[in-house]
């Protein structure tokens, strides 16, 4: 695995952690994972990796912010 590998992966689990509190009591962890791992996908072949984690975090948000809560 390449540095540059590990730098994308660790920043998009500061991702998950900062979209996670932001979202807490509204949105499940759990899904919020699975909204970056889904958007994250999209971006497979890309070859400018640079700004993927910046690009994750905003249309993930985008996306939690619009999406009905969860009910427990």
């Amino acid at each position: 695995m390449s540095a540059d590998t590990i730098r994308e992966r660790h920043a998009l689990e500061h991702v998950t952690d900062r979209l996670s509190r932001s979202f807490s009591g509204r949105v499940s962890p759990n899904r919020v994972d699975a909204t970056v791992n889904a958007i994250h996908h999209r971006f497979d072949g890309s070859p400018i990796r640079e700004f993927v984690p910046v690009l994750v975090e905003r249309i993930a948000r985008d996306e939690l912010r619009h999406a009905p809560p969860e009910t427990g």
